[in-house]
Formats: C-alpha cells, sequence, structure tokens
C-alpha cells in the first residue's frame, strides 16, 4: 500500500488532533476522576461527522474511508480514550453491520440518524458465563409467528447506559451451536428492556458500559438483523472492522503518553542536566518510538485492505494484537520516565496505562487475536 496519505486524510488527522487538543485533553482528568459520560464532546463530534466516518453521506455518514476512520481514531483516543471507544463501538460495531447487512427499511430506520450522531448505537455479544466462546451464549429468542420473544442478559456493554438501539445477539436454534445465533436491533424503548447500574472500571471510565436484560421482550420480525442463524457470521465479520478501531485507540493512547513522556523528559534535570542526556531514557525513547510507528503501519494496512474490499481478518488481527500490547508497554515506559511523578495522578501517564490495559481484553482478548492470526498462517 502507499503509506502518503491523501489531502482529504491528512486534514482529518489535523481536524481530529486540533479537536482532541482544545476539547478532550484539557477534560479527560475530570471524566476520569468522575466516571462523566462527555456527553458535550459527543455531540460536537457528530457534527464534525465523525459517528459515522465510513458511512456514505446518502445514509447520513461523512463518506470518508477506513484509514481516515483509523486517523480519527488515533487523535480522537490520544485526547481521551473513552471518548475514544465511544466512537469506535458508534462506527464499528454498530453503524458498519447494518450498513453491511440491514435492508434498505432497516438502513432508514437504524443507520441513517445514528450515522449522523443524533443517536447512539451499541452491541452485546458478552454474556456472564459467554466471552470468547459465543456458542455458549444463553441469551434466547424465540419465535412466534412473526415476532420473537427475547430473554437474557448481557454484560461489559460500551455504550450500554446511553445507547438508543443495541445489536443483540441471540440463540435461535440452540441445537445448532454458533450456527443457531441471530443478531437482532433492539431498541432500548421497548417493553422488557433493563440496564444495569454503570461499570466501576479501572480505565476508560469516560465511556459507560453496564448489563443489559432482556425480559419477556417481544420484537417483529423487521428488527432481526441479517437471516435467522447468521448471527455468528454478523457477529465475527463485524469484529474484523472492529479491530481496527481498537488498534487505533490504542495507538492513540500510547501516542499521548510517548509525547508526556518526552515533554517530562525534556524539563526534568538530574545531575545537572536534562534527563534526555542519559542514555536509559534515550532507549526508552527509541523503543517507544519505534514500536509506536510498527502499529501504525499494521492498522494502516488492515485499513487500506478494508476500503480495497479485501479480506482482512487475520491483518486486523495482527494490528489489534501489536497495537494493544505495544500500548501497554509504551505507557509502563512513560511511568518509568515520570519516575514517582508518574504514578500520581497529578499527571496524565497513570491514566493512559489504566486505559491502555483494556485494549488486551475487549473486541477480542489477546489470545483470540493469536487464534485468528495462526489460522491463517496455517492455511497458508
Amino acid at each position: 500500500m502507499d503509506v502518503q496519505l491523501t489531502e482529504e486524510q491528512r486534514q482529518v488527522r489535523e481536524l481530529c488532533r486540533q479537536f482532541a487538543d482544545a476539547e478532550l485533553r484539557p477534560n479527560a482528568r475530570k471524566w476520569d476522576l468522575e466516571h462523566q459520560f462527555p456527553a458535550a464532546a459527543v455531540k460536537k463530534l457528530a457534527e464534525m461527522g465523525l459517528l459515522g466516518v465510513a458511512i456514505p453521506a446518502e445514509l447520513g455518514g461523512a463518506g470518508m474511508d477506513n484509514v481516515s476512520y483509523a486517523l480519527a481514531m488515533e487523535e480522537i483516543s490520544r485526547g481521551c480514550a473513552g471518548t475514544g471507544v465511544i466512537l469506535s463501538v458508534n462506527n464499528s460495531l454498530y453503524c458498519d453491520p447494518v450498513h453491511k447487512f440491514g435492508t434498505d427499511e432497516q438502513k432508514q430506520e437504524f443507520l441513517v440518524p445514528f450515522a449522523r450522531g443524533e443517536r447512539l448505537g451499541a452491541y452485546a455479544l458478552t454474556e456472564p458465563m459467554s466471552g470468547s466462546d459465543a456458542a455458549e451464549m444463553r441469551t434466547l429468542a424465540v419465535k412466534k409467528g412473526n415476532e420473537y420473544v427475547l430473554n437474557g442478559t448481557k454484560n461489559f456493554i460500551t455504550n450500554g447506559p446511553q445507547a438508543d438501539v443495541v445489536i443483540v445477539f441471540a440463540m435461535t436454534d440452540r441445537s445448532k451451536g454458533h450456527r443457531g445465533i441471530s443478531a437482532f436491533l433492539v431498541p432500548t424503548s421497548v417493553k422488557g428492556f433493563s440496564r444495569g447500574k454503570p461499570d466501576d472500571k479501572v480505565g476508560i471510565r469516560a465511556s459507560g458500559s453496564c448489563t443489559l436484560f432482556f425480559e419477556d421482550m417481544v420484537l417483529p420480525e423487521r428488527f432481526r438483523l441479517g437471516g435467522e442463524g447468521e448471527g455468528f457470521k454478523v457477529a465475527m465479520q463485524t469484529l474484523d472492522g472492529g479491530r481496527i478501531g481498537i488498534a487505533g485507540q490504542a495507538l492513540g493512547i500510547a501516542q499521548a503518553a510517548y509525547e508526556e513522556a518526552i515533554a517530562y523528559a525534556r524539563e526534568r534535570k538530574a545531575f545537572g542536566q536534562p534527563i534526555t542526556q542519559f542514555q536509559a531514557i534515550q532507549f526508552m525513547l527509541a523503543d517507544m518510538a519505534t514500536e509506536i510507528d510498527a502499529a501504525r503501519l499494521l492498522l494502516w494496512r488492515a485499513a487500506d485492505m478494508k476500503d480495497r474490499g479485501v479480506r482482512h481478518s487475520a491483518e486486523s488481527a495482527m494490528a489489534k494484537l501489536y497495537a494493544s500490547e505495544m500500548c501497554e508497554r509504551v505507557t509502563s515506559k512513560a511511568i518509568q520516565v515520570h519516575g514517582g511523578y508518574g504514578y500520581v495522578k497529578e499527571y496524565d501517564v497513570e491514566r493512559h496505562w489504566r486505559d491502555s490495559r483494556i485494549t488486551q481484553i475487549y473486541e477480542g482478548t489477546s489470545e483470540i487475536q493469536r487464534l485468528v492470526i495462526a489460522a491463517s498462517v496455517l492455511k497458508g
């Protein structure tokens, strides 16, 4: 691929960087401490067209490409990782599958206002006893005439406290295992829907998540996304794109920590000179720069492949695996550069370190990414 960005892509990156510096970085620490959903910032992102970056303009989106989306995810997450994942879920896990699998009628009702950012979407696959093994899910959708009756529980659902519609995966034929899973568009206003209290998380605390409950919820057949039994395909293809978003989030977190480590090292003096003069610090910064650049290239490759319509499961998994594990290493080094100051909330690097950890877990753990990559390698 050509690693040179187009003029439009450069403009997207600069616009998002300016927004992150002006609107997100000054508030991110407060949002983190108070577990505060950044409603005003999300509204401004919607006005900028960033809630439906790669959705065509005629369907309410910005009509840009997935490389632009990756750039936006990095820059917004550099400003606030919690805001970044709100953006990622609405783009990758909600709008993308509705665009790919929805009917024309579903797109008008369930895509256009979400791509415009007028409403917020979520994606509910994980359950209390079903994470990486989706076939173990217990949420059940029983068909009765032209309706489905939905019962079950989903947990750790990002955007769950705020979502207007959730893509919910449920068993419609348990005897078929993962081939018996179907996907549904579930408005949170429907009778039988309820939410648990927001999760008290280690990091990304500006982003709300919670447990969702479905009790004898009646859904019309037209709310099913894709064919009956196609839910696993919907879920897995969606996660291929979602991993691009999380790789971008991890990259943004790492970039923020790296920039702060450099700024601190230039100001901090020891033994009569800035600590940038010490080889130990120089080596840490060199490692950080190299790993960030490598992750960025993997991310751009995966996004470019998605734009070209090329299968990108392994490449997205590689980008997500490397970027997420790189992020924890880089944020840890940033704390080390700061010394004791890195361990107190007066400086933001401890928040970046906490934010980094989840990127190795959600939208497929690092272990699942390795399985995806290994399957591709062994297939030849």
